[in-house]
């Protein structure tokens, strides 16, 4: 199959890549000069314009959007629209919400265009190891589809699948990043307590190695912890502030609205944004508190 790719950032000329490396013709459009020709040593075809990109393709066009969520996804969306017929198909598989790509579905599906949102995971690694695929949109696009996702899983017939109508794909990858922060979090505290307990003297990469066979609690994303433990034992020189890309707030607002309870995700989110309070307020008030009311001693702030 042919198809563009839209964004060559690292997630996405590795798809394109994937991709080419099973078969697929890819043309791919960035506006930055030195990311376009990584992507042309890669084996995908660049253009310097995104009309150039769209307007070689085949009919029925296929595009693939890899571009930040928010309005840089409406945005490009504003410049395909009159590049495209009916019959087109664009796939958005970066991290939108799930509500702008039912809008999305639902403006495109007015001049025919079908739109196809597909949560994406497996990071780096997905050039060699596969992507976890959830796509939501009309079956008759997945369908078409199919050659596509099958190449970019980590099988042809594991790991991606059609989760449900538009907005689907993105809701499965909102609540997959949320169960992710949940999980962290739990390694995280774990592997905290067991050095604080200097008196053991654990030897935490070894420990993860140990888990890594046989243990209940063995993932992918212990293997990853314990390359990092191995790595950096002490975590040397990384500050201790946690980013989040969003997919954490939506499915805490989600979990709200469903009056679903889901706890060890809310605090996981509410950690990341502790680690990046570095003069808290709030502790301060805390030590006040318990100073007034009991008299416990405040340590002060150089």
């Amino acid at each position: 199959m042919e198809l563009a790719m839209i964004g060559l950032g690292r997630m996405g000329a590795n798809m394109a890549e994937r991709l080419v490396r099973g078969g697929h013709t890819v043309r791919g459009y960035d506006p930055g000069d030195a990311a376009r020709q990584q992507a042309e040593a890669r084996g995908i075809v660049p253009h310097a314009t995104l009309q150039n990109a769209v307007s070689a393709l085949p009919s029925p066009r296929v595009v693939w959007l890899m571009v930040p969520a928010g309005q840089v996804v409406d945005d490009t969306l504003a410049q395909l629209r009159p590049l495209l017929s009916a019959g087109d198909i664009v796939i958005d598989g970066g991290n939108s919400n799930y509500k702008d790509s039912q809008r999305r579905a639902g403006e495109l599906a007015d001049a025919g265009i079908r739109y196809v949102d597909c949560g994406t995971s497996g990071g780096v690694w997905g050039l060699a190891e596969g992507y976890s695929l959830m796509i939501g949109g009309d079956a008759e696009a997945v369908a078409t589809l199919r050659p596509v996702f099958a190449t970019l899983a980590p099988t042809p017939e594991t790991g991606w699948g059609h989760v449900g109508p538009s907005g689907a794909g993105h809701f499965a990858k909102m609540i997959h990043n949320g169960i992710e922060y949940g999980m962290m979090q739990a390694f995280a505290e774990g592997f905290a307590i067991l050095k604080k307990k200097e008196a053991m003297d654990f030897d935490l990469g070894a420990l993860a190695e140990i888990w890594r066979h046989g243990s209940v609690v063995r993932s992918w994303l212990l293997d990853l912890t314990a390359d990092a433990l191995k790595k950096n034992p002490d975590m040397a020189g990384i500050a201790p502030f946690v980013s989040d890309s969003g997919e954490g707030r939506w499915t805490v607002a989600e979990a709200i609205d469903l009056d679903v309870s889901a706890p060890v995700i809310t605090m996981s989110l509410l950690e990341r944004l502790r680690s990046r309070e570095h003069d808290s307020y709030a502790d301060k008030l805390l030590s006040a508190m318990r100073n007034e009311f009991g008299g416990h001693a405040v340590k002060t702030q150089d």
